[in-house]
Order: structure tokens, then C-alpha cells, then sequence
């Protein structure tokens, strides 16, 4: 999860310095001259657009942004040394930049463009080397199982024997260095920060999750993409983007020429809408370049099946990862893998060797049930991982869901009806609020839930208290039922009311094993004053 400052990304040992001219030239900006200076003009040897990170001898982005413009910030990032300013004309006239002493004596240069973000990653490339060039980068796009097929690609890299990075939600690596990730798709000159530095430390294959806020950002501009891979599109971010078909216009900016090859699930419209010549398709339903047949799954969660590829290439694969979309992200990962020239034999490997954190992560301790924790937070997702979940066992589903505030608003009933459908017993309770009203976010998610016909949909309560909520689905669990507590997955906080909290599904799902193992549990109500069970 985002802190409230982020962390500042690791940069290359050693950085060529850009000349501001040749810079200027190559984005389309232009400089602000000062009479009697501008051949005095300082090289950058770095960007950044956050004032607290940057360094002497920077490039500062200062963007144009929802709520506050980065010019505001120009005078913090000059005084920590930057030496150019790359801006619009309105952050010039917001900040009087042209007028900044340092401006006007010739030791910063200015630089003006229409759209700054639009050609940031550019600037990024160029300053640091255009560090993809050197790398086999492969993106992976789409609603869900981005992170996983991240993490099935990189095993399979790694059987092979490469140095591998990995940029993502959970985790950022370099060559097995783990760094905690801030966004799905860091800001462009954090890419490309990191992918120079994967260069120094000897990678040669990144696979990396592309969000459609990177691509409608331009976070991925200035980004070679050895592959680009589309998993699915199902509902989420209608608070950024207009509609589903905006969305889908920013995922399908992966697939405009910026990836040399291109591999798409076609077992969705939208991903048949992607397809053109030359396009490595995948199925888990039809016709395809792969396919997948022979699927087995086991009650202890893991699945095996035989991928059919192009000239009649086959593969007996196994997986830890349960769930009918979790084929479906082994075989887009095959697609890929085949495409970049990984042998079939450490595709295999890979493959078998992977779990994810917080993806239908199994928590056992020895209880009598299953437990698990997921990430899914969207509608399409819940839905999913509660049918992969029934297919487990043959007794009850239990679920502890919620949904995050100051996020799309419309997806919350919807959520709620696709757990009551599929759950014996939904607890609703809370995910990050952040800024919003805890109780109103849960009111919506009961909207959708008991709008479910009642012998079409299970029991339904609602404990705001996370951890009580866990602990509760843990107390109600019997024999052979399992536990899904879905939303948050690897994440390690709780933000309200604009403050993180430390908090964890995974542990706090442990601990109510713990309790539950060691001894005779309470049997009044434990859901706290001012809980409500609905009808």
C-alpha cells in the first residue's frame, strides 16, 4: 500500500550527463532562454518528480496535476539541487519560474512543454540510458491475474537460469533484492531508474505489470516491450477511467506497436477486440495458438493440465495455484515464455514452483478447514476466487469481504451480490476507508447482497472491525469448510481517515487459528456493540 511519502527508488552507479539541449530536442520542449546564459546551461545527470527525492544535478518534473500542480514544488527541488525544470506554461506562470533567480542567473534551465507527463518517460529513457533496450521487458496487462503470471514468468526465467527483475504490486526485485512496491507501475522516471539499474546488476528479463492508470499516465513511455500480454477486463478503477470502454482503451495502449510481440487471452470479447496479425492467442474455453485440456484439479488446491501450443508443441504442467483463472494465467505465462525462448523444460519447472502472496494463499496451522487469503477487490475477481473455492470442498464457503473507500463507488453492491451468491456465510466488514464513512461503504455492499433472493444467497452479517470480522468467520468454520478472507491479500496495512495502519489478513487470519487451536471457544455473540446480522 502507498505511503503517505514514497520511498525513493534505487538509481543507476553511473549516469552519462544529458545535455539540455539535446534533451529539449528530443521531447519537443522548449527552453526558456536568459540573455547572456544559455551557453551556460548544466547537463542532468537524473530526474524525478517528487521535490523531496531529488538529487544534485536533476531534471524536476513538476506536472500538472487533480488537486495541486508540481510547480508548486519547484523551489524545494531547487534548493536541493535540481538543475532544469521540465514544466507547462502554466506551472511557469503558477510558480513565476521564469522569474526564479536561479532561472534568471542561467543555472537552472526551464523547459516548457504542452503535455510534460506525456513525454516524462521519454525524458527517463534518455537521461538514463534507455535502459529497456538492454532488457527483454514483458508486460502484463489487464483487470486480474496480472501479479500472478508476473510470478509465473519470473520462476520459469529463473529455472532457466537468468537474472531476473520483477516491478509489480506486491514487490518491486533486482536480481533477487526485494524492495517494497508503491504502485502497480512506478512513476516513469522510477521505471526507468530501475530498469538501469537492472541493467548494471546483470538482468536480463523483467517481467512487469502494466496498470491502465501507468498507461494513460505515460508511466510505461520510453518503455521497449520485448512481449505484451493481456490477461482479461471485468469491472474496477470507473473511478478513474469514464467507462468500461475507456478502460479497455487504456489497457489496449500495451498493444499500439510498443511491444515487439503481443499474447492475449481471448476467452473474453475484449481480448478478441486485441487480436490482429501476428498475435499469439491463448483459450481455456476455444481455439487458440495455446490451449489447455486434460485440467485437473485436488482438494489440496493444486491443478495439473496439458498446454497445447503451435506446431503441435505439448507440455504436462502442474500447478500450486487453484482456480480455473489461474490456468488461464499459466497459459497467457506460456504464451509469453514461448514467445521470449525460454525452453519448454523450465516453463514446466517454473510453473510448478510458484505460489503468490496473498493470492488464494492457504493459511494452515493445522485446523480442520481451509483458510485462505486473497486479493481479489473487484467484482469479477470475488466471483472467481469463490467458485475455485467451492470447487475445494464440499462444505461451506465462508467469506470476510469489504471494499476499499475513495475508489469506484459502483462496484460495491456488485460485490456484495457476487459473495452472497456464492457464500454460505458473508461478513461484511471493512477493507481502507481512507477518507470515506466506513459504515456508508458497507451499507452499499449490503445493498448488493441482500438484493440476492433469500434461498438464492447465504447468511450475510456485518462487523465493521476487521480483525473481529476474521475472527469471527474463523469461530462460525466447521469441518472441511473453508474460509476466504478476500481484499487486501499481501498487504501489511489499513488506511483510515488518511492514516496507515499496520495491519495484515495474513496475520491476523493466523492469529484467530492460534486461538481458536488452543483452546474451547466463546459461544455468545461476538460481534461487537453496534453489529447488526442481517435478515
Amino acid at each position: 500500500m502507498p505511503s503517505a511519502v514514497a520511498t525513493a527508488p534505487p538509481r543507476p552507479s553511473h549516469v552519462e550527463p544529458v545535455a539540455i539541449e539535446q534533451l529539449a530536442e528530443f521531447v519537443g520542449a522548449q527552453v526558456v532562454r536568459v540573455p547572456g546564459h544559455s551557453a551556460d546551461a548544466a547537463p542532468v545527470t537524473g530526474v524525478t518528480l517528487r521535490a523531496q527525492h531529488v538529487r544534485p544535478g536533476d531534471l524536476f518534473a513538476a506536472l500538472p496535476g487533480t488537486r495541486v500542480h508540481g510547480a508548486d514544488f519547484a523551489a524545494q527541488a531547487l534548493v536541493a539541487g535540481a538543475l532544469a525544470v521540465l514544466t507547462d506554461q502554466g506551472g511557469v506562470e503558477r510558480a513565476g519560474l521564469d522569474e526564479h533567480p536561479a532561472v534568471r542567473s542561467g543555472r537552472v534551465s526551464l523547459l516548457v512543454h504542452d503535455d510534460p507527463r506525456a513525454v516524462l518517460g521519454r525524458a527517463a529513457a534518455l537521461i538514463y540510458g534507455d535502459p529497456s533496450r538492454e532488457l527483454s521487458v514483458l508486460g502484463v496487462t489487464g483487470t486480474s491475474g496480472k501479479t500472478t503470471t508476473t510470478y509465473l514468468l519470473e520462476s520459469a526465467l529463473a529455472a532457466a537460469g537468468f537474472t531476473t527483475g520483477l516491478v509489480g504490486t506486491v514487490e518491486t526485485r533486482i536480481a533477487g533484492e526485494r524492495l517494497d512496491s508503491a504502485f502497480t507501475t512506478p512513476e516513469a522516471p522510477d521505471l526507468q531508474a530501475l530498469l538501469a539499474v537492472m541493467v548494471e546488476q546483470g538482468v536480463r528479463y523483467v517481467p512487469m505489470e502494466v496498470s491502465s492508470h501507468a498507461l494513460s499516465l505515460g508511466r510505461v513511455a520510453g518503455t521497449r516491450f520485448a512481449v505484451g500480454a493481456f490477461t482479461n477486463l471485468s469491472q474496477d478503477h470507473l473511478d478513474f477511467h469514464r467507462d468500461m470502454e475507456d478502460y479497455f482503451r487504456a489497457k489496449a495502449l500495451l498493444f499500439d506497436g510498443r511491444s515487439e510481440r503481443e499474447v492475449v487471452c481471448v476467452d473474453s470479447d475484449w481480448g478478441q477486440r486485441l487480436v490482429r496479425d501476428g498475435t499469439i492467442t491463448v483459450s481455456t474455453t476455444g481455439d487458440a495458438a495455446w490451449t489447455a485440456t486434460d485440467v485437473q484439479a485436488y482438494p489440496t488446491g493444486e491443478q495439473t493440465f496439458t498446454a497445447h501450443g503451435p506446431d503441435e508443441v505439448k507440455m504436462h504442467v502442474r500447478l500450486r495455484l487453484p482456480g480455473p483463472f489461474n490456468i488461464a494465467n499459466a497459459l497467457l505465462a506460456i504464451g509469453v515464455l514461448h514467445a521470449a525462448g525460454v525452453p519448454l523444460w523450465a516453463i514446466e519447472r517454473g510453473l510448478a514452483e510458484v505460489d503468490v502472496p496473498g493470492r488464494m494463499e492457504r493459511v494452515a496451522l493445522g485446523q480442520d478447514f481451509t483458510a485462505v487469503v486473497d486479493y481479489s477487490h473487484k467484482p469479477g475477481a470475488v466471483a472467481a476466487v469463490l467458485d475455485a473455492a467451492r470447487a475445494q470442498v464440499d462444505a461451506r464457503v465462508i467469506v470476510v469481504l469489504g471494499c476499499g473507500g475513495d475508489r469506484d463507488v459502483a462496484k460495491r453492491p456488485v460485490m456484495g451480490e457476487a459473495a452472497a451468491r456464492r457464500a454460505e456465510l458473508l461478513v461484511v466488514t471493512d477493507d481502507n476507508p481512507r477518507s470515506e464513512d466506513p459504515a456508508e461503504i458497507r451499507a452499499a455492499m449490503l445493498s448488493g447482497a441482500l438484493a440476492v433472493p433469500a434461498e438464492e444467497r447465504g447468511e450475510i452479517i456485518e462487523i465493521g472491525d476487521r480483525r473481529e470480522a476474521i475472527a469471527e468467520a474463523v469461530r462460525r468454520a466447521g469441518p472441511g469448510d473453508i474460509v476466504v478472507v478476500a481484499g487486501k491479500g499481501h498487504e501489511t496495512g489499513q488506511e483510515v481517515a488518511g492514516v496507515v495502519h499496520p495491519f495484515s489478513d495474513r496475520e491476523e487470519l493466523a492469529a484467530a487459528l492460534r486461538r481458536r487451536l488452543e483452546g474451547p471457544q466463546e459461544t455468545e455473540d461476538r460481534r461487537g456493540q453496534g453489529d447488526t446480522e442481517a435478515p
